[in-house]
């Protein structure tokens, strides 16, 4: 599985997926101010050097996070975690990935060292998705415990006040994941999981398809553009992930990715056959 592992590494890091392309493309094509025009162009350029050299896309490798779904009755499920961590071992050493893993006490450089997020499933089959996470990005994650009163009006306020305190931190263009319900720490990795989702789609909800689609509108009217510095495209998608609340609770989790969205996905059957895909 090592091997399968470090190819879906290699893809996310230095492949930006065509749902993103296709969506800074169309950034470029509407956009009529000077600065974000170049700013844009030059990102389209590091997208097509990354996939045509092999090399990462960006220098900020990021915080190589994994989405495990284990299936209960998969073959793999003792090796997988230790399959993980060498994958990356060698990812770093042979792509390369810039070391990003700090000790926080010694502040000495470890490498770097997965962030496994594990989701036990039905069935014989594990499912990874991969999203190296930068930190400028990662910086302007955040949490608003909200009142169940302020509601959706809220997570508009919400996000919108932390999207102009940021502003160029997060490397705009930008995807916003936002994960409503639950606990505090879930509402974050709902969040963060939201990114996941295809850029340009819609939730099936369509309730919370139109807050999304609301909500980016919002985002884009207020100018920051791409790079921080002026522009009509401050970001490119807004995913929007739910779950149950408590009745005294209304936890919202707002996580933030660059222009350079990398990912990748890995299935293992029980037969050791394996799929790679972006």
């Amino acid at each position: 599985m090592e091997e399968a592992i470090f190819e879906a590494i290699k893809l996310a890091v230095t492949k930006i997926p065509s749902d993103v392309v296709k969506s800074l493309q169309e950034a470029y094509e509407k956009e009529n101010n000077p600065i974000a025009k170049f700013n844009l162009e030059n990102i389209l350029k590091a997208v097509e050097i990354g996939k045509r050299e092999g090399i990462p896309v960006c220098q900020d490798t990021g915080t190589v996070t994994f989405f495990v779904e284990a299936g209960v009755e998969s073959p793999y499920l003792r090796e997988i975690e230790g399959d993980i961590a060498s994958a990356l071992k060698r990812a770093t050493e042979e792509i390369p990935l810039r070391p990003n893993t700090i000790d926080v006490l010694t502040n000495k450089n470890l490498g770097n060292l997965p962030v496994i997020h594990w989701e036990l499933t039905k069935g014989d089959k594990i499912k990874i998705a991969i999203l190296p996470k930068g930190g400028g990005s990662e910086n302007c994650s955040a949490l608003a415990m909200l009142t169940p009163a302020e509601s959706f009006e809220g997570v508009k306020r919400a996000v919108v006040e932390r999207v102009k305190e940021c502003r160029g931190k997060p490397c705009p263009p930008v995807i916003i994941g936002i994960g409503i319900g639950g606990s505090a720490d879930f509402a974050l990795k709902l969040a963060k999981k939201a990114l996941l989702r295809p850029v340009g789609e819609r939730h099936k909800d369509k309730r919370i398809a139109k807050f999304e689609g609301e909500l980016l509108e919002e985002i884009n009217s207020l100018g920051i553009g791409p790079m921080g510095m002026g522009g009509k495209t401050t970001a490119i998608d807004v995913k929007v992930e739910m779950a149950y609340r408590h009745p005294a609770s209304f936890p919202v989790g707002i996580v933030f990715q660059c222009w350079a969205h990398r990912k990748a996905f890995l299935e293992i059957s029980a037969n050791g056959e394996v799929r790679v895909w972006q």
